[in-house]
């Protein structure tokens, strides 16, 4: 009995660090380019290349879980989350941070269903597993809403590598702690792990992502080649699914009309929960001069929502159809957008926190529609497959937001920026106000720098409230998308 809870605390402490590093970045952007003097496309890559690299690997992970045992996975989990830990600490560069970002993203995604396996082989009894993954579950939503505000303190306090060297101690002591306490498991050697299946498709998910990303700042037959490349590497992954016996992701889930709807949900869910933070977190530091506690303090409300906003979300299920709960789960997140786009989040603060908080709810309300509709609409023995494709949604999302939102508000930045033709001759077209900032602070002619600055400021806050129009526009499509998609989802789950 004892032993249970021990490996509990155990999976407990090595799953924290991983849902921590998910969100602890947000508020460290505007430092994170002024150390290591990062473009705005290096920035991107910093933050979604950790979401992105687990989206392709924790389906084969899981599998490698099954072959070897979650004990010896968690433990090479855990060396190569703390290896890449200490590596992100002492990064000097844009590509050593986005290196070790990516080895964190190979770590966590050995780690997330080492744990998810590790409690479902301890807690035999469903009564004591429903507890463990309800503790689990907490960590994971409290590990994401404290992130930002352990990374505001750090910052505050320390150098900004010390966001990542905090995980080295604990991923140490847990690697003691799994020897001793976690004991050996049998294993299925014959599980296939689908390991050229991932790798095709995470390749093509970055070529294609490198693609948008550069094409935005030059667009060349090197370029266009590349994303060629990704699209027929995802033809060809689609074609490999859908042709071996053994396929790495079901497809024949995606052709039930509630499976792919919940899956849209929840890729978008998450892509605007991880888009919001990145440009509010700018917003708040660069524009209104927060510092990096406060800024953390600032969004804390709406992490908070988001984490607690789950036993309010499950009564409601339980109270209305799912087609109306979802689309207005839709509908509340375009409300919300729209309502941020109209204020000024420094002097209408309180209101900056209703419509947040209103978010966070409408946000959890549709990840547990997703959740709900994918489990009600999915055979049983198909369950286990479709709940990895939705993990997998929900990392995809994470890292398509930071670079759709990065995108949209660099476009909307460079289009608004305006300035004196002769600023322009002498420092050229800057795509981020953090870019902007760093070249006025190099220019000797103050006037000069001051009018940059000035410029940039009002043209982010712009673009600011212009991606925040469209979002608020695209949820509005998708509340009508989700409402006449799942509207007949009684009568589709009875035949």
């Amino acid at each position: 009995m004892r032993r249970k809870y021990i490996i509990l605390i155990i999976i407990i402490l090595i799953y924290l660090p991983v849902t921590i590093d998910a969100t602890v970045l947000y508020i460290a952007i505007p430092t994170l380019s002024e150390a290591l003097n990062l473009s705005n496309n290096q920035l991107l890559w910093v933050l979604d290349i950790y979401s992105l690299i687990m989206a392709g690997l924790i389906l084969p992970m899981g599998a490698l879980g099954d072959r070897i045992g979650f004990k010896r996975l968690m433990l090479l989990g855990t060396v190569i989350f703390s290896f890449a830990s200490l590596l992100a600490a002492l990064s000097n560069s844009a590509y050593m941070l986005i290196t070790a970002r990516a080895l964190l993203g190979l770590g966590a995604s050995i780690i997330l269903p080492a744990t998810l396996a590790g409690i479902r082989h301890t807690f035999t009894d469903d009564k004591e597993r429903n507890y463990a993954l309800g503790i689990w579950s907490t960590i994971g939503g409290g590990g994401a809403a404290v992130g930002p505000l352990l990374g505001g303190f750090i910052l505050e306090h320390f150098h900004w590598g010390m966001i990542f060297l905090i995980n080295v101690p604990i991923t140490l002591v847990v690697m003691v702690l799994i020897q001793k306490f976690v004991p050996v498991q049998q294993v299925n050697a014959q599980q296939r792990l689908h390991l050229q299946q991932a790798l095709i498709l995470i390749s093509s998910i970055l070529m294609l992502i490198y693609a948008l990303k550069t094409s935005f700042y030059v667009l060349d037959w090197k370029i266009l080649s590349l994303f060629i490349a990704g699209v027929i590497g995802l033809i060809y992954f689609i074609r490999m699914q859908k042709s071996t016996d053994n396929p790495m992701v079901d497809l024949s889930l995606f052709a039930n009309r509630i499976v792919s709807t919940s899956i849209i949900m929840a890729v978008v869910s998450m892509m605007a929960l991880v888009g919001f933070e990145l440009l509010l977190s700018q917003e708040l530091q660069l524009i209104h001069h927060y510092t990096p506690l406060e800024a953390g303090l600032f969004i804390l409300p709406f992490m908070i929502a988001i984490s607690v906003g789950g036993p309010f979300a499950s009564w409601l299920m339980n109270k209305y159809p799912l087609h109306y709960l979802a689309s207005v789960g839709m509908l509340m997140c375009a409300t919300s957008f729209m309502g941020l786009a109209q204020i000024n989040f420094a002097e209408q603060s309180n209101w900056a926190w209703v419509w947040m908080v209103l978010m966070g709810i409408s946000i959890e309300i549709a990840l547990l529609s997703s959740t709900a509709a994918i489990m009600s609409s999915t055979p049983s023995e198909k369950a286990t497959s479709a709940g990895a494709v939705e993990g997998m949604a929900y990392e995809l999302g994470a890292g398509l937001g930071i670079t759709l939102f990065g995108l949209m508000l660099s476009y909307f930045y460079t289009q608004s920026l305006i300035v004196p033709q002769a600023v322009i001759d002498h420092v050229g077209i800057q795509h981020s106000l953090a870019e902007t900032i760093k070249t006025a602070s190099d220019l000797t002619d103050k006037e000069m720098a001051k009018q940059l600055v000035t410029a940039a400021e009002q043209s982010f806050s712009v673009a600011h409230r212009q991606v925040l129009y469209v979002a608020g526009g695209a949820f509005f499509f998708l509340a009508a998308f989700v409402y006449l998609r799942l509207r007949h989802l009684k009568q589709q789950v009875s035949h």
